[in-house]
């Protein structure tokens, strides 16, 4: 079997021992990606609507990387510091996906890198796989 990592060029290389995505077996494996400008910028100080755009953004990008697209999702998961946040998040992605529901999961966590408020994986079906 083939694995591929992919690295988005409109995104900042990740900083630690990973690839923005691994191809393999048909499915796009992405990275957790966080609310981080092109520049590098991690926007933790930012309101949490313009996180989410942002992170939606990345995730976007690291998809086209790997030659696929929001479509093709299957799974997403989402990590979240204030769970109370949960509505405005499904409502901003949900005018992000449209009419798709891949599954998806949305957890409460204590606290993430860079003082953001989320943090998005997920998982998408392969062009032609």
């Amino acid at each position: 079997m083939s694995i591929d990592e992919i690295t988005a060029g409109a995104l900042p290389r990740p900083a630690g021992h990973y690839s923005h995505a691994t191809r393999a077996g048909g499915l796009v494996f992405v990275a957790g990606l966080l609310p981080v400008a092109s520049d590098g910028r991690a926007l933790g100080a930012e309101p949490f609507e313009v996180q989410v755009a942002q992170v939606l953004a990345n995730l976007d990008e690291v998809l086209a990387a790997a030659g696929t697209s929001r479509a093709a999702l299957v799974q997403v998961r989402v990590y979240i510091t204030d769970v109370a946040r949960w509505g405005d998040f499904n409502r901003l992605y949900a005018a992000w996906i449209g009419d798709r529901r891949p599954a998806r999961c949305v957890v409460p966590v204590p606290v993430l890198h860079h003082g953001v408020l989320l943090e998005v994986e997920a998982i998408a079906a392969a062009a032609g796989g």
